[in-house]
């Protein structure tokens, strides 16, 4: 689908709610990664969940959906981005609905996973409408700042919501707050965005493409996720990374010979979609392992209930929304390689002081400086990351090129938890206050160093045109 073009309509009435549409779907698929953080407590005695099976209510929905991101790009590119949205916002409703009313612990923890499918779809579905309904500069600079923030924010405010929600209506309620939403969403995208036409495309859809990276991307999160649980000499584990790669190694086979690859090979000489991949696994690595840790630092160091901890993210989500929007200013004066480069130094400085200002006692305030700072810069660096990702990509790609970028996202942020729950121990059974307080502290360290490298990387590259 080509991008919109002027026309007489001014570009701010016709292009304003369609964005608002695509912002809350955004909003939805982070809000529903977040927003289970506080209620899993009251989860867990409700349902009779294990200590150790608890995990799969978060985990259920990080495997599915980055296991799915390259599935759905390219279905969203071959079968219609209109279709693939409203599609994966009525799953997104339907599977809330059941996992809000369920009554076992295996049935909401396969909703939780046909969440993660939703996700996969939306998110690349989201990101292609954005980048082919809004061309290639200011406009889709501006879209994509107001998308990031309604992305970045719902991941701290899901926690203040899910702690209302839980403390007024109790655990079933941060499931059952979707319906509405993704219900009104998927009604407004079939109305709002432009039709897809007849599909032609599905004879050129890589089934075994898909079926061996799906499978490959799958085994591999869920590696991650389960290791540091089950250990990562454990047979299951063993198994599944087997697997993974058997996978993987058979979809680099496929991919060489299909007659319409996955992932066609000239997006692996697009070097802007490389660099903006290996962002988006840093990012996800470092600043967004950070909510898991100040959720075990709020509730478990300072005791925090569920409410409290919600009220304790409600100022990151609000200053990560300005730096999206910060970012976005950035890019325009200044380029993307600014807006990365200042956004990463920004956060790598805000978490230092948080680092410094963990403590077992004393008042919120201290933590604020550094909060302010870190969400400033993971506002700024996530528009930037994304504007990187779609610039210069082909129309026919962007589907495909948002899930490349999006899958990394996923797998960098099971990676980035595994090894640092992994690394600091905070995941051991029986820590005591001031253990697990050091682990944190450790954690956030390990966060700095790896955002600064991130950005010492980002130093030699040259400007390029337009930038």
């Amino acid at each position: 689908m080509p991008a919109v073009k002027s026309s007489s309509t001014p570009p701010g009435q016709r292009l304003g709610l369609p964005l608002l549409v695509l912002a809350a779907a955004q909003l939805v698929i982070s809000l529903d990664y977040s927003i289970v953080y506080v209620a899993l407590p009251r989860i867990g005695a409700g349902l009779g969940f294990s200590g150790q099976d608890l995990q799969w209510v978060v985990s259920a929905y990080v495997v599915a959906t980055g296991g799915l991101l390259l599935l759905g790009g390219r279905a969203t590119d071959l079968l219609g981005r209109r279709r693939m949205f409203v599609l994966a916002a009525l799953l997104y409703a339907v599977s809330s609905l059941v996992g809000g009313l369920s009554g076992s612990a295996g049935i909401l923890v396969g909703m939780r996973a046909v969440q993660g499918v939703g996700g996969a779809l939306l998110f690349p579905a989201a990101l292609s409408l954005i980048n082919t309904l809004y061309e290639e500069g200011p406009d889709r600079n501006r879209a994509l700042a107001v998308w990031g923030a309604a992305g970045a924010g719902g991941l701290c405010f899901g926690s203040l919501l899910g702690g209302v929600l839980v403390d007024a209506f109790d655990w079933p309620a941060v499931f059952l707050v979707n319906v509405p939403l993704a219900g009104a969403i998927a009604l407004a995208g079939s109305f709002l965005f432009p039709p897809d036409g007849a599909v032609s495309g599905w004879r050129d859809f890589d089934l075994p493409g898909a079926l061996t990276a799906t499978a490959g991307i799958t085994l591999l999160v869920f590696v991650l996720v389960h290791a540091p649980e089950a250990g990562w000499g454990s047979r299951s584990v063993l198994m599944c990374a087997v697997l993974s790669v058997i996978s993987l190694v058979l979809f680099v086979f496929v991919e060489t010979r299909a007659r319409a690859p996955l992932t066609p090979g000239h997006l692996f000489r697009h070097r802007g979609l490389l660099g903006a991949m290996a962002l988006t696994a840093l990012f996800s690595a470092t600043f967004s392992s950070l909510p898991y840790f100040l959720t075990l630092y709020f509730q478990t160091v300072r005791s925090y209930g569920a409410l409290g901890t919600g009220v304790a993210f409600l100022l990151p989500a609000v200053v990560v929304a300005v730096g999206t929007k910060a970012g976005e200013k950035v890019v325009s004066a200044f380029g993307v390689r600014a807006a990365l480069l200042g956004g990463m130094t920004l956060g790598a400085v805000g978490v230092a002081l948080l680092a410094l200002s963990l403590s077992a006692d004393g008042l919120y305030l201290r933590l604020v400086p550094g909060i302010v700072l870190l969400s400033l810069g993971q506002g700024a660096t996530w528009t930037g990351m994304w504007i990187a990702a779609s610039t210069g990509v082909p129309a026919a790609d962007q589907g495909i090129a948002s899930g490349l970028a999006s899958t990394t996202l996923q797998v960098g942020s099971a990676v980035g938890l595994a090894v640092l729950v992994a690394v600091t121990g905070t995941g051991r059974h029986g820590l005591t206050t001031a253990e697990l307080l050091d682990g944190i502290r450790d954690a956030v360290h390990i966060i700095v160093a790896g955002i600064c490298l991130g950005a010492v990387a980002l130093l030699p590259l040259r400007r390029r045109a337009g930038d």
